[in-house]
């Protein structure tokens, strides 16, 4: 059950794509617990969505689940009015749904390079732009999910990178373009520590370098989402990088 203690998106519908694992998991369980009615994204964790769903469930909330390919435009038109007509509109979407992957420069191929922008640059704006007509009307917010790595480069992953320094462009340009009726902000993870053992040893060495001596967290990126869901509607076209100040 919720608490009367941080309700401040109460009445609140929230889309979160990409949100039956790892931070699309945490991001909807956090506007849960603030009170928002929750719908969310998945590709293939049909298994992983329904428990969501009983997640939210258990916080007092409405929460609906519904497949999505975000790379696919009719996919997502048809996602989008299934979740408005569900859930009885969209006051704040947020762009999660990404891949990630690591590949030495010289044996990136084109194929995964176009598939990196597909998922994290063009599923944002499909979503973005169908689901625009229903933020407008409830002078909604969009949220989407940055990287320190589409700030800082790093040697390994130049398409990803890349398609997150896309997505940094296309949240200022989105910020321009749909006030004043909607917000859009990003944030922008570094380093976050899901608990996944096969990366422990490489958190450890990052966490060395990270002035705040430690990795980020669900909560750390949580908190940063849900601060531009109930921020001042003035505040646009910002990217908040959540990375204990290791892109300094």
């Amino acid at each position: 059950m919720t608490t009367n203690k941080g309700q401040a998106l109460s009445g609140k519908i929230i889309l979160v794509t990409g949100a039956a694992k790892r931070l699309g998991r945490a991001i909807a369980l956090a506007a849960a617990e603030n009170g928002a009615d929750v719908a969310i994204t998945y590709r293939e964790s049909g298994r992983e969505a329904r428990a969501v769903i009983g997640e939210l469930a258990a916080l007092g909330v409405r929460g609906f689940a519904v497949h999505c390919d975000v790379t696919d435009e009719t996919n997502v038109r048809e996602m989008v009015k299934e979740v408005a007509r569900e859930m009885g509109g969209i006051d704040v979407l947020v762009n999660n749904a990404a891949t990630y992957e690591t590949v030495e420069f010289e044996q990136l191929t084109v194929e995964q390079w176009d598939a990196m922008f597909a998922t994290n640059a063009r599923g944002p704006f499909l979503v973005s732009r169908e689901a625009l007509s229903y933020l407008r009307r409830r002078k909604g917010r969009i949220i989407h999910m940055g990287s320190l790595g589409g700030l800082r480069p790093w040697a390994t992953h130049a398409h990803y990178c890349s398609s997150k320094a896309a997505v940094h462009m296309l949240t200022k340009v989105m910020a321009k373009s749909l006030a004043p009726e909607v917000a859009v902000n990003a944030v922008a993870p570094g380093m976050i520590d899901l608990a996944e053992k096969s990366a422990s040893a490489f958190m450890k060495k990052m966490a060395k370098q990270t002035p705040m001596r430690r990795n980020g967290t669900e909560a750390d990126v949580t908190a940063a989402v849900m601060f531009f869901a109930k921020a001042p509607h003035f505040i646009t076209g910002q990217v908040l990088v959540v990375d204990g100040g290791l892109g300094l």
